[in-house]
């Protein structure tokens, strides 16, 4: 072999071993034993909005939350949640909830965590409040539900119990068991 050869043949193969050495540090993570799940390829949101619509195909609801992430392909789990009715619907009811469940095919939100439920009246005494751990709404049949235990407020006067059933478009609310009450005039 010719010195020209030999030269050649060595840097060939210096080059080879130099890409060889960069590639091997530059490997996807999935070598390290990271494995990609391909079974879940769901969706989160920041500062979601999502509108819910009536049977007139009119907007009826709306849900914001800070963040939004499908939790299965048929759940989605919210945290930070704010569901208020539409103006034109006249439901002056507002939940707000730590954490919040929509199941696909279900029509009740499952609602975690500090949930309060708030209805404004016309002045200032005429303000609702009900608190609660959890509790389950239906948006569109407007019906709140818990069996744990709920604070209702109303100006200086307390009613605590144990479950409630509240039809939020004719402001009715039933308490189930437990009833206490603190009624000052």
């Amino acid at each position: 072999m010719s010195p020209r050869t030999i030269t050649l043949l060595v840097v060939l193969t210096a080059a080879a071993l130099a890409s060889w050495y960069l590639a091997r540090d530059r490997q996807p993570a999935a070598a390290d034993g990271t494995v990609y799940d391909a079974a879940h390829q769901g969706y989160y949101l920041k500062s979601a909005r999502i509108l819910g619509t009536g049977e007139d195909g009119g907007l009826l609801y709306e849900i914001e939350a800070a963040y939004a992430e499908q939790a299965a392909k048929d759940r989605i789990e919210f945290s930070d949640v704010r569901i208020r009715y539409s103006p034109d619907s006249d439901i002056p009811w507002i939940v707000n909830a730590d954490e919040a469940t929509l199941q696909e095919g279900a029509p009740r939100i499952a609602l975690r965590g500090f949930v309060k439920i708030l209805n404004s009246g016309e002045t200032s005494a005429d303000d609702i409040e009900i608190r609660t751990q959890y509790l389950e709404l239906d948006p569109e049949q407007f019906i709140a539900e818990t069996e744990e235990r709920v604070q209702i407020r109303f100006g200086t006067r307390s009613v605590t119990a144990t479950g409630m059933l509240a039809s939020l478009n004719d402001d009715r609310i039933e308490l189930k068991s437990n009833v206490r009450g603190k009624i000052v005039p």
